[in-house]
């Protein structure tokens, strides 16, 4: 029987172009898929059953086809009797994921890089962040910082004067005071000096920060010198309120936001959209 098959059996499958053909081709391949493995009696005898009702109502290229298939199953099935092949058992449900593998162990002697809170880059050579402290020092060493921007009026504390000026870095401080709603007071003035500071790029890499705490209200003061900045940069104020509104989080006062609007920008040379350009 498998002589006879192979005498009238080429591969057909590379023979068909014809829109027609390939349509009864994807037919009989979908109908006998499934029952390409396991290559055991069962499936072969099945197969036959298939062939001998399909080859009575498909046309001579969908026989053609069927009888490739069968031939191959046989002599797949023989080839396994004979322990020339081995059936690839079915893959078995995949479990669940292994835990990720533990952080490698930190070298002794090594610093660890531990970001101030709310850090981000605000521009090329500007960044912005909550109050630094003793643990963040080896961060900001990292950023070869030349200035930093602090825009809270109380005094600055000993241990981070003693980092900058071992670090070379100058210390700009434009105190503003703390509001909240509806008695708002954004000294103008005050935020203009600091945007010269951010506007001199002889100071960069700078770092804004304001006053001490791990809430976002702390991020008032630095929003607005940054909004003000976006301005400057030629920004559209729903991308300054969005900026604003992504570190002021549930915090965000309309005072700030309309004195961003409505700050008057026609004193100061208009910046370049980046310092990177």
């Amino acid at each position: 029987m498998i002589q006879g098959m192979e005498n009238q059996t080429s591969n057909p499958l590379l023979s068909l172009s014809s829109s027609s053909l390939r349509e009864e081709k994807t037919s009989v391949l979908c109908r006998l898929s499934y029952r390409c493995l396991p290559f055991n009696c069962s499936s072969i005898h099945s197969s036959v059953q298939d062939f001998r009702r399909f080859s009575k109502q498909s046309s001579e290229a969908a026989g053609r086809i069927l009888r490739y298939i069968l031939l191959s199953m046989v002599k797949q099935a023989l080839a396994v009797a004979a322990g020339e092949e081995e059936v690839v058992p079915e893959a078995e449900p995949a479990g669940p994921l292994p835990p990720p593998p533990p952080p490698p162990p930190t070298a002794a002697g090594a610093a660890v890089l531990v970001p101030p809170l709310n850090f981000a880059m605000v521009d090329y050579g500007v960044f912005r962040s909550g109050f630094p402290d003793a643990a963040n020092f080896s961060f900001l060493r990292a950023l070869h910082l030349r200035s930093v921007l602090c825009l809270c009026p109380e005094p600055y504390p000993d241990a981070n004067v003693d980092f900058l000026r071992a670090n070379g870095i100058r210390l700009f401080q434009f105190g503003i005071d703390g509001y909240k709603e509806p008695f708002a007071n954004i000294p103008e003035d005050t935020i203009r000096e600091a945007l010269k500071v951010v506007l001199d790029i002889r100071n960069h890499p700078l770092l804004i920060h304001c006053n001490r705490g791990k809430s976002v209200c702390f991020q008032h003061r630095t929003g607005c010198v940054v909004g003000c900045l976006r301005k400057l940069q030629r920004w559209c104020l729903a991308s300054i309120f969005d900026e604003y509104r992504c570190f002021a989080a549930a915090k965000a006062r309309v005072s700030d936001q309309m004195f961003m609007e409505q700050f008057d920008i026609s004193s100061f040379k208009l910046c370049q959209a980046s310092f990177s350009s």
